[in-house]
């Protein structure tokens, strides 16, 4: 009996010491790096899969040689939580590390850059070249492409923010687009009650309208006061803007790069040529100094301006005076460089444009 009793006794120690070993062997081997290759290793955690998913696949890679132990372990610690998207694997990273990344989050992110001054169908065709974004709108139709971003807008033009966005694997245009509404969102709210007084805007959406034409209008950064300041004292004395910007908005695929003397006489929506006031939306994305020199104009009397062929403009309070400002920079440029002066006929002259593009 006693025989028996110290046999019992020493499978148990041998057991408990096994136990014991195994259970240092496991805490040394979730600080050890992993057998990832010198260059690292990218893992994709696709939308649906979840970290079993991942342990096993990486097992199967022969990176993860306990995926099971592994899998019990986070479940044991709470962090059996992980995110979509591209994980960097560093060859120092340990399977504690992993599940500290996947826990966190840390996925490989990606930038988008929305740049001023262009317009919608330019922004989709723009993301849709990123090849981790995945594209949403591209190619759909403009009721389908609204239908899809659920925004409270009518119009899709102007109302997204330019900025660089960051992104993981996976997301979409739309994700992207949601966020730089909701950018020039606040900024409007930010600056519409900062707005100079008198100015003949009767919301924020008009003040958007100008900005775009603002910017679309304006080389050199430093002249967007100015030009606004020309626009909004045309809305003023009650002159069209006669904006060139808007004209080629309004052609849209027509355009091909010049603007003849019957595409200003065109009657469209956006041809400020032909139309008083702004046009019905913006015709391009304008970034936050255009907002605010749409809401802070610079004061003056010009009512003109003619571009010298170097990005700035000469400003001009009457028309003989933008008549001898056209003749002394534009005449002597190249054809494709063109005025809206010479577009139109001397009996026309009279309600000489502002400027050009």
């Amino acid at each position: 009996m006693r025989l028996l009793l110290r046999l019992l006794l020493l499978l148990l120690l041998l057991a408990l010491f096994a136990g014991v070993g195994a259970y240092q062997y496991f805490q040394r081997w979730l600080s050890t790096p992993l057998p990832l290759p010198e260059e690292g290793l990218e893992y994709h955690l696709t939308a649906g899969k979840t970290l079993s998913h991942l342990v096993r696949e990486l097992a199967k890679e022969d990176v993860l040689a306990y995926p099971r132990a592994l899998s019990l372990y986070a479940r044991w610690m709470g962090q059996t939580q992980v995110r979509v998207g591209e994980y960097e694997l560093l060859p120092s990273t340990t399977p504690l590390e992993l599940l500290a990344m996947l826990n966190r989050g840390d996925v490989k992110s990606y930038r988008a850059t929305l740049v001023e001054g262009r317009n919608f169908t330019q922004i989709i065709d723009l993301l849709a070249t990123h090849p981790r974004l995945q594209s949403q709108l591209k190619g759909k139709p403009l009721a389908e492409q609204l239908a899809i971003l659920d925004l409270p807008i009518e119009h899709p033009e102007g109302w997204f923010f330019p900025d660089t966005y960051y992104y993981v694997a996976g997301d979409t245009d739309v994700v992207i687009l949601r966020r730089a509404y909701h950018r020039m969102m606040v900024t409007l709210e930010e600056l519409w009650p900062q707005r100079m007084f008198g100015l003949p805007y009767e919301s924020p959406y008009e003040a958007l309208i100008m900005a775009s034409i603002v910017e679309r209008e304006t080389g050199a950064p430093w002249e967007r006061g100015k030009i606004a300041g020309v626009f909004v004292r045309r809305l003023q004395q009650g002159m069209r803007l006669q904006t060139d910007p808007t004209v080629i908005y309004g052609m849209g695929d027509a355009y091909s790069g010049r603007i003849t003397y019957s595409d200003l006489r065109a009657p469209t929506e956006y041809n400020t040529y032909v139309i008083h006031g702004l046009p019905p939306t913006p015709i391009a994305m304008p970034g936050r100094e255009a907002i605010h020199a749409a809401l802070h104009p610079e004061a003056g009397e010009a009512l003109y301006f003619v571009a010298k062929g170097d990005g700035t403009h000469v400003f001009s309070a009457t028309l003989a005076e933008h008549n001898a400002a056209v003749k002394a920079y534009q005449r002597q440029r190249a054809s494709d460089y063109r005025s809206t002066l010479q577009a139109l006929p001397p009996a026309e002259q009279s309600e000489q444009g502002a400027g050009e593009e």
